[in-house]
């Protein structure tokens, strides 16, 4: 099944490492003129030395006017990746403001901001649009020390919902993907240990975690026409982890 997204525009929030590298990567590859968001410019760099083609903008997505400033620049958009997320682990007794302020500026208010100023330049065009968020399956259950990073990907599960109620009118769908755990050169770092890892693995049916290719196949799949009808869902990307329930 070939995808292709010539002629369009796509951003990707996170672009630096990660999914959101590759997620870049792959809409560059099938033709989208792409613009890859992120905060640290070595990382930006080196994915220019890999892909010339991709536009890269660096910018502190914590910070409400630089935001507003980097994303309007870029002009009318056809596709959003909002992949941009931190997480800051704690326990609910001892939550900080900065940490909580951080996790939601960055892994909700960025979302919100991005996905705003994006629509209206689809709306302008009345040419429609795709938009994925990327959440994670620590919306749909409890995991200790993640609080306040569960209570922001469950925001953007609600977010997602009601985003495709609103822009579906305009023909711009919006959906959201729900990784497992994702080796990643973070997610490998923190997960292979059998330690930490052991117990989370064993409850997915298909015996592994996600390779960050599972993810990407899965966003651009949504935002392609291959997905005309998929609006206001939330793509499961965890080898049937919750299927098995808590």
């Amino acid at each position: 099944m070939e995808i292709r997204f010539d002629g369009k525009v796509a951003v990707v929030t996170g672009a630096g490492r990660g999914i959101g590298r590759d997620v870049a990567k792959m809409l560059a590859k099938c033709g989208a003129t792409t613009y890859a968001l992120s905060r640290t410019q070595s990382h930006l760099d080196t994915l220019k030395q890999e892909v010339p083609d991709i536009q890269t903008i660096a910018v502190d997505l914590s910070d409400w006017d630089e935001t507003q400033k980097a994303v309007e620049s870029i002009g009318p958009v056809d596709l959003l990746v909002n992949n941009a997320g931190t997480n800051i682990l704690q326990p609910i007794l001892d939550v900080t403001k900065d940490a909580f302020e951080k996790l939601v500026n960055i892994n909700l208010r960025s979302y919100i901001q991005v996905s705003q100023i994006v629509a209206r330049t689809m709306i302008s065009r009345g040419t429609g649009g795709a938009i994925v968020h990327v959440s994670s399956q620590a919306s749909l259950i409890g995991i200790h020390n993640h609080s306040v990073y569960s209570a922001t990907k469950g925001g953007i599960d609600s977010l997602t919902k009601t985003m495709a109620l609103e822009l579906g009118p305009h023909k711009i769908r919006v959906n959201t993907v729900n990784p497992t755990v994702v080796l990643t050169e973070l997610g490998k770092r923190d997960w292979t240990d059998p330690v930490k890892g052991g117990p989370m693995l064993s409850r997915i049916p298909l015996g592994k975690f996600a390779e960050v290719e599972d993810v990407v196949n899965s966003i651009v799949y949504l935002l392609s026409d291959k997905a005309a009808m998929v609006t206001g869902s939330c793509l499961p990307v965890d080898g049937g982890f919750l299927a098995a329930g808590v």
